[in-house]
């Protein structure tokens, strides 16, 4: 199969480094051409994909687009019709209800190609090509947001190729479901992540702080202009869970001021209670 890879930054560098590593032809399309030839020139591709989406690796099957949450949806309207009949259209951004309601005006016409949302877990606390790793989906979920009208075979498609690509999992959901999850899962790890670091006494933390400092604090190092995008377009979750964290660190404080201990051992055992109640792929994931 030839996948087109739209946007080489860390994901769409990993996407074409798995896919070819899997035996498909690559073409490759990064708003600076450098990037793209030097995919290439590194075998993480066959070809360079142009503007009129043909390469010589031929024309794409399937495109995954990895590019910046707002400019996605102007790509994709750009080359609508350069897409050949039958392909299949995936994006990697990590909100779903905006992009899917921009695009749903292609899954209900004549359109000759699929759309399907995506999103890939995965990632690092570092981006672009130069970090980019055929590794990087070992067992991480690819979660997609097909449109009811979406038959199965592009599905079952999408599905085995992932998988080839080194995923654990792929997750069948809505945009909306999507984001309310991703809202707490990853989003909402963030903002607390950023809020954490932020204290004076971080600066001091050498010599007294070990697995609990880095894990707390290894997703601040982040893209602040990606991540303010994220978290508007998701701003009604992400505010939900986000008020719910606020009322139960206010309950914690008040404990601690005043020096109920019975309350906040009560706080603290139910915290215990639910990690323990979590399943055991939830742990596994949690040691990596």
């Amino acid at each position: 199969m030839t996948v087109g890879i739209v946007g080489l930054g860390l994901i769409g560098g990993s996407f074409a480094q798995a896919a070819t590593r899997a035996g498909h032809r690559v073409a490759a399309w990064n708003r600076t051409r450098a990037t793209s030839e030097r995919a290439v020139a590194d075998g993480a591709a066959a070809a360079v994909l142009e503007e009129d989406m043909t390469s010589a690796a031929g024309r794409p099957d399937l495109y995954l687009v990895s590019l910046p949450p707002d400019a996605v949806v102007p790509w994709i309207d750009a080359h609508q019709f350069a897409f050949k009949s039958g392909a299949v259209v995936v994006d990697a951004t990590g909100v779903k209800g905006t992009i899917c309601t921009a695009l749903r005006k292609y899954a209900y016409d004549d359109t000759p190609w699929t759309f399907v949302g995506g999103h890939p877990m995965a990632g690092k606390e570092v981006s672009g090509y130069a970090n980019a790793t055929p590794d990087l989906f070992a067992d991480a979920s690819m979660i997609l947001t097909p449109y009811p009208s979406c038959g199965r075979g592009p599905l079952d498609m999408l599905e085995a190729f992932f998988r080839e690509l080194g995923f654990g999992r792929v997750v069948f959901t809505t945009p909306e479901h999507h984001d309310e999850m991703i809202a707490l899962t990853s989003q909402l790890a963030h903002v607390v992540s950023s809020a954490y670091i932020q204290d004076p006494l971080a600066k001091e933390h050498a010599g007294f702080s070990a697995g609990s400092f880095y894990d707390m604090t290894r997703v601040a190092r982040l893209n602040p202009d990606i991540w303010t995008e994220l978290f508007l377009d998701n701003r009604a979750a992400l505010s939900s869970v986000l008020g719910g964290l606020v009322e139960r660190l206010a309950a914690f404080k008040a404990a601690l001021d005043a020096e109920d201990a019975p309350r906040l051992r009560e706080l603290l055992d139910r915290g215990r209670a639910v990690i323990e109640s979590m399943p055991p792929t939830y742990k596994s994931i949690a040691r990596r």
